[in-house]
């Protein structure tokens, strides 16, 4: 399974329209507050304990700044990607909605757009809609490389994403090269410790165990696992994730017992975080 490295509409990157007429302080100040929340929970693998700050967020910033502004497009993105996350698909009139505001109130080549189609290639391609994601994603790439440079941790973003649909398709050869630049970009500007780190090299290794490149492989799985138990703590969910791709690596070549034992682990983790985060 690949690692998610989506866009959250973080409140860095609405800088592009903070020029906007603001309200009163106070109420900026309570939308800034809750969407802090939102990302900090997120990023935290807490989906379910974010989806009713989110909603709230969301209708702060409707009452606050009015249904088109930039702010609650940004809050329909969170919301959307908190549903997207769990696999609840009625993420996508959300997206869709987020993806207008912005076109309308930002112009059609602002990050904040890249970001929008992004996951909502991202939720189509989930759904086997390639065909659907391909032009989202390739537009996407576009905007970001011209707004913000070829090296910008957002245009290592777009490239994993892409890679992974093609990944998806069985599309080796395309994919490979646009793993490998999104890693050397993030290592490159965010540190090879961040987590971003991580979930790039764990994807770059499940293209190689797809290939059958085992040797190639697993110093990806080690590397990304221990990133990820130093970043965001041994019990996140990416870390399951990684778990289990690691193991099922280790299957393919006979080691069972240790695959046994980071499965082990992993579902453990599950576990865990099922009992924080009931089904709906």
């Amino acid at each position: 399974m690949v690692l998610r490295l989506r866009f959250l509409a973080l409140l860095a990157f609405l800088s592009f329209t903070l020029t906007l007429a603001l309200p009163l302080p106070a109420q900026q100040a309570r939308w800034e507050a809750l969407n802090a929340q939102v990302t900090e929970l997120y990023q935290r693998g807490r989906y379910a304990e974010a989806v009713p700050v989110a909603q709230e967020a969301l209708r702060v910033a409707e009452g606050t700044f009015g249904p088109e502004h930039p702010f609650v497009a940004t809050a329909l993105n969170n919301l959307a990607l908190l549903y997207h996350e769990q696999g609840q698909y009625e993420a996508e009139p959300l997206y869709q909605r987020s993806l207008a505001i912005r076109e309308k109130a930002l112009g059609p080549d602002h990050p904040d757009v890249a970001q929008s189609l992004n996951n909502l290639a991202e939720l189509y391609r989930d759904q086997g809609k390639y065909a659907q994601a391909e032009p989202l994603y390739q537009r996407s790439l576009a905007i970001v490389e011209k707004a913000l440079g070829p090296e910008h941790p957002y245009v290592a973003t777009s490239l994993n994403n892409l890679a992974e649909l093609y990944h998806d398709q069985g599309q080796y050869a395309q994919a490979e090269p646009l793993y490998q630049r999104s890693l050397a970009i993030l290592e490159k500007a965010l540190g090879p410790e961040h987590p971003d780190v991580a979930q790039s090299l764990n994807n770059l290794a499940e293209l190689y165990r797809d290939q059958g490149k085992y040797a190639q492989a697993e110093p990806l799985y080690h590397r990304a696992l221990s990133i990820q138990e130093k970043a965001l703590g041994p019990e996140h969910p990416d870390v399951a994730t990684t778990l289990e791709n690691y193991a099922a690596l280790l299957r393919k070549i006979n080691r069972e017992a240790e695959a046994e034992k980071l499965e082990g682990r992993a579902q453990a983790i599950r576990a865990k975080h099922t009992s924080k985060n009931p089904p709906n």
